[in-house]
Protein backbone atom coordinates (compact mmCIF):
# COMPACT_ATOMS: atom_id res chain seq x y z
CA UNK A 1 0.00 0.00 0.00
CA UNK A 2 1.38 3.41 -0.94
CA UNK A 3 1.25 6.08 1.53
CA UNK A 4 0.54 9.85 1.45
CA UNK A 5 3.00 12.26 3.87
CA UNK A 6 1.25 15.11 2.13
CA UNK A 7 -0.53 17.28 4.21
CA UNK A 8 -1.30 19.89 1.49
CA UNK A 9 -2.84 17.57 -0.57
CA UNK A 10 -5.03 16.79 2.16
CA UNK A 11 -6.08 20.43 2.66
CA UNK A 12 -7.11 20.03 -0.88
CA UNK A 13 -8.53 17.11 -0.83
CA UNK A 14 -10.73 18.91 2.08
CA UNK A 15 -11.33 21.67 0.30
CA UNK A 16 -12.92 19.27 -2.86
CA UNK A 17 -15.28 18.23 -0.68
CA UNK A 18 -15.86 21.64 1.51
CA UNK A 19 -19.19 23.19 -0.07
CA UNK A 20 -19.36 26.97 -0.51
CA UNK A 21 -22.01 27.70 2.27
CA UNK A 22 -23.17 30.91 1.21
CA UNK A 23 -22.96 31.26 -1.87
CA UNK A 24 -25.27 32.96 -3.92
CA UNK A 25 -28.31 30.59 -4.25
CA UNK A 26 -30.86 32.77 -6.86
CA UNK A 27 -33.34 34.02 -4.50
CA UNK A 28 -33.27 37.55 -3.32
CA UNK A 29 -30.59 39.53 -4.09
CA UNK A 30 -30.32 42.23 -1.54
CA UNK A 31 -31.21 39.81 1.48
CA UNK A 32 -28.26 37.77 0.48
CA UNK A 33 -26.03 40.73 -0.27
CA UNK A 34 -27.05 41.90 3.64
CA UNK A 35 -26.32 38.45 5.14
CA UNK A 36 -23.13 37.76 3.54
CA UNK A 37 -21.72 41.50 4.18
CA UNK A 38 -22.89 40.24 7.86
CA UNK A 39 -21.09 37.24 7.75
CA UNK A 40 -18.10 38.61 6.03
CA UNK A 41 -17.52 41.14 8.50
CA UNK A 42 -17.56 39.05 11.26
CA UNK A 43 -15.24 36.64 9.68
CA UNK A 44 -12.86 39.91 8.90
CA UNK A 45 -13.20 40.43 13.08
CA UNK A 46 -14.37 44.13 12.65
CA UNK A 47 -17.00 43.76 15.22
CA UNK A 48 -14.04 43.64 17.60
CA UNK A 49 -12.41 47.40 16.22
CA UNK A 50 -12.60 49.95 18.76
CA UNK A 51 -13.95 53.52 17.00
CA UNK A 52 -12.67 56.39 18.63
CA UNK A 53 -12.06 60.10 17.88
CA UNK A 54 -10.55 60.66 14.50
CA UNK A 55 -8.37 63.15 15.48
CA UNK A 56 -7.52 64.18 11.97
CA UNK A 57 -3.91 66.54 11.63
CA UNK A 58 -2.58 67.77 8.15
CA UNK A 59 1.01 67.92 9.24
CA UNK A 60 2.82 69.16 5.93
CA UNK A 61 1.98 70.29 2.62
CA UNK A 62 4.09 70.73 -0.55
CA UNK A 63 3.36 72.18 -4.07
CA UNK A 64 4.41 70.58 -7.06
CA UNK A 65 3.98 71.58 -10.34
CA UNK A 66 0.89 68.99 -10.96
CA UNK A 67 -0.45 68.60 -7.66
CA UNK A 68 -0.23 69.82 -3.82
CA UNK A 69 0.60 67.05 -1.32
CA UNK A 70 -0.75 67.01 1.99
CA UNK A 71 0.66 64.50 4.60
CA UNK A 72 -1.53 63.83 7.63
CA UNK A 73 -2.51 61.24 9.99
CA UNK A 74 -5.36 60.59 11.98
CA UNK A 75 -6.35 58.25 15.12
CA UNK A 76 -8.03 55.08 13.65
CA UNK A 77 -8.25 53.29 16.97
CA UNK A 78 -7.46 54.05 20.62
CA UNK A 79 -4.15 54.63 20.74
CA UNK A 80 -2.96 53.94 17.29
CA UNK A 81 -2.58 56.32 14.26
CA UNK A 82 -2.42 56.20 10.56
CA UNK A 83 -0.26 58.07 8.49
CA UNK A 84 -1.88 59.12 4.83
CA UNK A 85 -0.86 61.77 2.17
CA UNK A 86 -3.53 63.64 -0.36
CA UNK A 87 -2.58 64.60 -3.50
CA UNK A 88 -4.44 67.25 -4.61
CA UNK A 89 -4.68 68.34 -8.53
CA UNK A 90 -4.92 71.78 -9.37
CA UNK A 91 -8.56 73.31 -9.26
CA UNK A 92 -11.55 74.27 -7.27
CA UNK A 93 -12.88 70.66 -7.49
CA UNK A 94 -14.51 68.94 -5.94
CA UNK A 95 -12.44 66.01 -7.07
CA UNK A 96 -13.41 62.31 -6.66
CA UNK A 97 -11.50 60.32 -4.27
CA UNK A 98 -8.95 57.42 -5.54
CA UNK A 99 -7.94 55.24 -2.64
CA UNK A 100 -4.31 54.26 -3.50
CA UNK A 101 -3.54 50.99 -2.16
CA UNK A 102 0.43 49.77 -2.33
CA UNK A 103 0.58 46.03 -2.21
CA UNK A 104 2.62 43.88 0.00
CA UNK A 105 5.54 46.15 -0.41
CA UNK A 106 7.91 48.82 1.57
CA UNK A 107 5.22 51.56 1.92
CA UNK A 108 2.89 53.73 1.02
CA UNK A 109 5.93 55.78 -0.75
CA UNK A 110 5.42 53.26 -3.59
CA UNK A 111 1.93 54.45 -4.64
CA UNK A 112 3.44 58.24 -3.99
CA UNK A 113 6.13 57.28 -7.05
CA UNK A 114 8.94 58.33 -4.45
CA UNK A 115 11.85 55.77 -4.37
CA UNK A 116 13.26 55.77 -1.08
CA UNK A 117 15.05 52.39 -0.71
CA UNK A 118 16.91 50.33 -3.33
CA UNK A 119 14.56 48.11 -5.57
CA UNK A 120 11.99 51.25 -5.15
CA UNK A 121 12.51 52.39 -8.76
CA UNK A 122 11.85 49.20 -10.20
CA UNK A 123 8.54 48.28 -8.26
CA UNK A 124 7.33 51.57 -9.53
CA UNK A 125 8.29 51.28 -12.83
CA UNK A 126 6.35 48.06 -12.73
CA UNK A 127 3.21 50.24 -12.81
CA UNK A 128 2.55 50.93 -8.96
CA UNK A 129 2.39 54.06 -8.70
CA UNK A 130 -0.97 54.52 -8.46
CA UNK A 131 -1.43 58.03 -6.96
CA UNK A 132 0.07 59.70 -9.75
CA UNK A 133 -1.53 57.86 -12.15
CA UNK A 134 -4.85 59.19 -10.36
CA UNK A 135 -4.14 62.61 -10.15
CA UNK A 136 -3.14 62.25 -13.77
CA UNK A 137 -7.32 60.73 -14.50
CA UNK A 138 -8.60 64.08 -12.60
CA UNK A 139 -8.55 62.73 -9.12
CA UNK A 140 -7.38 63.48 -5.59
CA UNK A 141 -5.77 60.82 -4.73
CA UNK A 142 -5.14 58.96 -0.76
CA UNK A 143 -2.37 56.57 0.12
CA UNK A 144 -3.30 54.83 3.69
CA UNK A 145 0.04 53.35 5.17
CA UNK A 146 -1.49 50.09 5.68
CA UNK A 147 -0.74 47.96 8.89
CA UNK A 148 2.73 45.68 8.51
CA UNK A 149 4.10 47.80 5.90
CA UNK A 150 6.10 51.35 5.94
CA UNK A 151 5.88 53.44 8.63
CA UNK A 152 2.99 50.99 10.05
CA UNK A 153 5.60 48.33 10.78
CA UNK A 154 7.93 47.56 7.77
CA UNK A 155 11.22 48.56 7.51
CA UNK A 156 13.61 49.06 4.30
CA UNK A 157 13.68 45.78 3.60
CA UNK A 158 9.95 45.50 3.43
CA UNK A 159 6.52 44.38 4.96
CA UNK A 160 6.53 42.84 8.39
CA UNK A 161 2.58 41.48 9.19
CA UNK A 162 3.81 38.06 10.22
CA UNK A 163 3.52 38.57 14.33
CA UNK A 164 0.63 40.90 14.65
CA UNK A 165 -1.61 39.12 12.07
CA UNK A 166 -0.86 36.04 14.23
CA UNK A 167 -2.01 37.90 17.42
CA UNK A 168 -5.03 39.04 15.96
CA UNK A 169 -5.95 35.72 14.86
CA UNK A 170 -5.59 35.06 18.59
CA UNK A 171 -8.10 37.56 19.46
CA UNK A 172 -10.52 37.13 16.74
CA UNK A 173 -9.62 39.73 14.26
CA UNK A 174 -7.50 39.97 11.18
CA UNK A 175 -5.00 42.59 9.46
CA UNK A 176 -7.33 42.57 6.41
CA UNK A 177 -10.40 43.77 8.84
CA UNK A 178 -7.90 46.53 10.16
CA UNK A 179 -7.19 47.51 7.06
CA UNK A 180 -10.41 47.66 5.86
CA UNK A 181 -10.80 49.78 9.01
CA UNK A 182 -8.44 52.05 8.42
CA UNK A 183 -9.46 51.94 4.75
CA UNK A 184 -13.09 53.27 5.87
CA UNK A 185 -11.46 56.11 8.58
CA UNK A 186 -9.19 57.60 6.46
CA UNK A 187 -11.97 58.59 4.24
CA UNK A 188 -14.15 60.43 7.21
CA UNK A 189 -10.61 62.13 7.96
CA UNK A 190 -10.32 63.36 4.04
CA UNK A 191 -14.41 64.51 4.29
CA UNK A 192 -13.47 66.34 7.40
CA UNK A 193 -10.00 68.05 6.54
CA UNK A 194 -10.29 68.60 2.66
CA UNK A 195 -13.06 70.08 0.75
CA UNK A 196 -11.46 69.32 -2.51
CA UNK A 197 -12.09 65.69 -2.40
CA UNK A 198 -15.67 64.72 -3.32
CA UNK A 199 -15.69 61.22 -0.84
CA UNK A 200 -19.35 60.73 -2.39
CA UNK A 201 -17.49 59.56 -5.07
CA UNK A 202 -14.50 56.65 -4.58
CA UNK A 203 -12.81 54.62 -6.70
CA UNK A 204 -10.23 52.06 -4.53
CA UNK A 205 -7.74 50.38 -6.08
CA UNK A 206 -4.23 48.39 -5.78
CA UNK A 207 -2.24 45.81 -6.85
CA UNK A 208 -1.32 42.22 -4.73
CA UNK A 209 -1.93 42.82 -1.52
CA UNK A 210 -3.37 46.68 -2.07
CA UNK A 211 -5.91 44.51 -4.60
CA UNK A 212 -6.84 42.40 -1.97
CA UNK A 213 -7.14 45.48 0.42
CA UNK A 214 -9.31 47.18 -1.88
CA UNK A 215 -11.71 43.85 -3.41
CA UNK A 216 -12.25 43.24 0.68
CA UNK A 217 -13.05 46.88 1.52
CA UNK A 218 -15.43 47.21 -1.47
CA UNK A 219 -17.61 44.09 -0.30
CA UNK A 220 -17.40 45.94 3.39
CA UNK A 221 -17.50 49.60 2.65
CA UNK A 222 -20.50 50.92 0.77
CA UNK A 223 -18.88 54.47 0.70
CA UNK A 224 -16.77 52.92 -2.31
CA UNK A 225 -18.63 53.47 -5.50
CA UNK A 226 -15.57 51.98 -7.91
CA UNK A 227 -13.36 49.62 -7.66
CA UNK A 228 -10.06 48.06 -9.40
CA UNK A 229 -8.30 44.89 -7.90
CA UNK A 230 -5.47 43.75 -9.28
CA UNK A 231 -3.34 40.38 -9.49
CA UNK A 232 -5.53 39.29 -6.43
CA UNK A 233 -8.71 37.94 -7.36
CA UNK A 234 -8.52 34.46 -7.70
CA UNK A 235 -10.39 31.09 -6.40
CA UNK A 236 -8.51 30.65 -3.12
CA UNK A 237 -7.57 27.30 -4.13
CA UNK A 238 -5.56 28.01 -6.87
CA UNK A 239 -3.74 30.54 -4.82
CA UNK A 240 -3.19 31.18 -1.04
CA UNK A 241 -4.38 27.64 -0.78
CA UNK A 242 -1.90 26.46 -2.91
CA UNK A 243 1.27 28.17 -2.40
CA UNK A 244 3.14 30.28 0.37
CA UNK A 245 1.81 33.66 0.79
CA UNK A 246 1.88 36.28 3.54
CA UNK A 247 -0.12 35.70 6.84
CA UNK A 248 -2.10 38.61 6.24
CA UNK A 249 -3.92 37.26 3.19
CA UNK A 250 -5.80 34.77 5.62
CA UNK A 251 -9.27 34.95 7.03
CA UNK A 252 -9.99 32.15 9.19
CA UNK A 253 -13.29 30.13 8.00
CA UNK A 254 -13.82 32.02 4.77
CA UNK A 255 -13.42 29.19 2.19
CA UNK A 256 -16.68 27.55 4.39
CA UNK A 257 -18.91 30.48 3.75
CA UNK A 258 -17.39 31.83 0.37
CA UNK A 259 -14.68 31.21 -2.70
CA UNK A 260 -13.24 34.99 -3.63
CA UNK A 261 -15.87 35.16 -6.66
CA UNK A 262 -18.75 34.77 -4.24
CA UNK A 263 -17.74 37.93 -2.39
CA UNK A 264 -17.99 39.96 -5.84
CA UNK A 265 -21.25 40.02 -4.93
CA UNK A 266 -21.22 41.98 -2.49
CA UNK A 267 -19.32 44.71 -5.00
CA UNK A 268 -21.69 44.97 -7.50
CA UNK A 269 -23.84 46.67 -8.88
CA UNK A 270 -20.65 49.35 -8.28
CA UNK A 271 -18.45 48.82 -11.43
CA UNK A 272 -15.60 46.28 -10.67
CA UNK A 273 -12.49 45.76 -12.69
CA UNK A 274 -10.22 42.86 -12.15
CA UNK A 275 -6.95 42.77 -12.87
CA UNK A 276 -5.01 39.91 -13.80
CA UNK A 277 -1.37 38.91 -15.19
CA UNK A 278 -1.26 35.64 -17.90
CA UNK A 279 1.83 34.77 -16.51
CA UNK A 280 1.01 35.64 -12.54
CA UNK A 281 2.50 32.38 -10.63
CA UNK A 282 0.54 32.83 -7.32
CA UNK A 283 -2.87 33.80 -8.81
CA UNK A 284 -2.87 31.62 -11.66
CA UNK A 285 -4.98 32.94 -14.53
CA UNK A 286 -7.35 29.61 -14.78
CA UNK A 287 -8.11 30.41 -10.80
CA UNK A 288 -8.75 34.03 -12.08
CA UNK A 289 -10.87 32.95 -14.51
CA UNK A 290 -12.90 30.86 -13.16
CA UNK A 291 -13.57 33.35 -10.34
CA UNK A 292 -14.57 35.71 -12.93
CA UNK A 293 -16.84 33.64 -14.12
CA UNK A 294 -18.80 33.66 -11.09
CA UNK A 295 -18.58 37.38 -10.88
CA UNK A 296 -19.82 37.72 -14.50
CA UNK A 297 -23.44 35.69 -13.37
CA UNK A 298 -23.08 38.08 -9.92
CA UNK A 299 -23.54 41.17 -11.85
CA UNK A 300 -26.00 39.61 -14.12
CA UNK A 301 -28.27 38.76 -10.94
CA UNK A 302 -27.18 42.45 -9.81
CA UNK A 303 -28.82 43.80 -13.36
CA UNK A 304 -25.75 45.23 -13.90
CA UNK A 305 -24.03 43.07 -16.59
CA UNK A 306 -21.94 45.35 -18.10
CA UNK A 307 -20.43 46.96 -14.71
CA UNK A 308 -17.73 44.55 -14.17
CA UNK A 309 -14.58 43.54 -16.21
CA UNK A 310 -11.75 41.16 -16.40
CA UNK A 311 -8.30 43.14 -18.13
CA UNK A 312 -5.46 40.46 -18.83
CA UNK A 313 -1.89 41.88 -19.07
CA UNK A 314 0.89 40.17 -21.02
CA UNK A 315 3.17 39.62 -18.25
CA UNK A 316 3.54 38.43 -14.58
CA UNK A 317 2.36 39.76 -11.00
CA UNK A 318 2.31 44.10 -11.75
CA UNK A 319 -0.08 46.54 -12.47
CA UNK A 320 -1.18 47.38 -16.30
CA UNK A 321 -2.23 50.89 -16.06
CA UNK A 322 -3.45 51.41 -19.52
CA UNK A 323 -5.74 48.44 -19.38
CA UNK A 324 -6.78 49.05 -16.09
CA UNK A 325 -7.87 52.57 -16.12
CA UNK A 326 -9.16 51.95 -19.93
CA UNK A 327 -11.52 48.97 -18.71
CA UNK A 328 -12.21 51.29 -15.55
CA UNK A 329 -13.75 54.26 -17.77
CA UNK A 330 -15.66 51.51 -19.70
CA UNK A 331 -17.54 50.14 -16.68
CA UNK A 332 -17.92 53.23 -15.01
CA UNK A 333 -19.82 54.61 -18.52
CA UNK A 334 -21.61 51.97 -18.15
CA UNK A 335 -23.43 53.01 -15.29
Amino acid sequence: MKLSHDPLARVQAVLAHTPVAMAYDGGDFADWQARARAQLTALLGMDRMETCDLNPTIEAQEQTPGYTQYTFHFQSEPGYDTPCCLLVPPGAGPFPLAVCLQGHSKGMHISLGQARYPGDAESIAGGRDFALQAIAHGNCALTVEQRGMGLCGGDENGPHCYVHTMGNLLLGRTTIGERIWDIRRAIDAVSRLFEQADTKNVLCMGNSGGGTAAFYASCVLPEITRTIASCSVCTFGDSIMAMEHCSCNFIPHIRQYFDMGDLAGLIAPRPLVIVAGREDPIFPLPGVLESYRTVQALYRAAGAPDACALAIGEGGHRFYPDLAWEAAAQTGRSR
